[in-house]
């Protein structure tokens, strides 16, 4: 905490402007399309490995346009094709991909101790044999997908 408390502001750099908004829900939609895809750590690894890359990158995602053209949307395409240029939006997806995949294994994680909280309640040959098992009601905080409130934003 300063003395001016905010009163002074950065100026802005101009060899990086932040990223316009359109290229920020791309990044976005991609990034909960492949945690929900479950390829989180691949495309990590894929995605870092490519870091350097990433014009030479761009410029396939043009080669390819035609082709792409008649299975995707082509403005979300070309979007892509215009975040992938520059240097810092890669390490943007990178760090959505692992921001949404922490979520998705908390959530994970606590329908896990629900569960073994509940089998407890279980009789032996519930458990054991698996008959007559009863049904399960998540409780609400874990029942609502959270990447459905995140895409709805």
């Amino acid at each position: 905490m300063g003395l001016f408390g905010g009163a002074v502001e950065l100026p802005e750099d101009k060899k990086n402007p932040p990223i316009p908004d359109e290229e920020n829900a791309i990044l976005e939609k991609l990034a909960l399309k492949v945690v929900r895809w479950r390829m989180a750590v691949p495309a990590i690894l894929f995605l870092e490995s490519v870091k350097p890359l990433n014009y030479i990158g761009s410029q396939a995602l043009v080669f390819f346009e035609p082709m792409v053209q008649t299975v995707f949307n082509f403005k979300d395409y070309e979007t892509l094709r215009m975040a992938m240029e520059r240097r810092e939006n890669v390490e943007n997806l990178l760090q959505k991909i692992e921001k949404y995949d922490a979520l998705m294994y908390e959530r994970e994680r606590a329908i896990r101790k629900f569960m073994k909280a509940e089998r407890k309640k279980w009789k032996w040959y519930q458990r054991y044999l698996g008959i007559a098992r009863p049904k399960i009601i998540l409780p609400e905080n874990l029942c609502t997908p959270t990447f459905d409130a995140i895409e709805k934003k």
